[in-house]
């Protein structure tokens, strides 16, 4: 299984961004994809999570009503609209699959692609 992360950048507060993730090899469609970004100095956090199907969608409290989880299962890719931006959305964004359960538990997922940077200037 691959995960790749991409489309992050250097935008302002206010701004939107839309960060992607690219999957590969996933024998199993039905994972739960998950995003957790980690600060620096700061431990990995839920960002958000979004069922096989994409019929469920669940957020972290940070960023609800401010991010949206979609995916495209015939493209293999699953998104992260961010909307809003703030300073303290500045951090590494990962893509994560393989949970079973605890999908706000970073510490559950298998599966890891390499992360993109995000970063948030006033």
């Amino acid at each position: 299984v691959q995960l790749q992360a991409s489309g992050g950048g250097l935008v302002q507060a206010g701004d939107s961004l839309r960060v992607s993730c690219a999957a590969s090899g996933l024998a199993d469609r039905n994972y739960v994809v998950g995003w957790f970004r980690q600060a620096p100095g700061k431990e990995r956090e839920f960002v958000a999570g979004i069922t096989g199907s994409g019929g469920f969608t669940f957020y972290g409290d940070s960023v609800k009503g401010r991010f949206t989880i979609s995916r495209d299962n015939a493209e293999n890719m699953v998104y992260l609209q961010m909307n809003s931006l703030k300073l303290e959305d500045t951090a590494v964004y990962y893509c994560a699959t393989g949970a079973t359960g605890l999908y706000r538990n970073h510490r559950s997922y298998e599966y890891w692609g390499q992360g993109t940077l995000v970063t948030v200037s006033s």
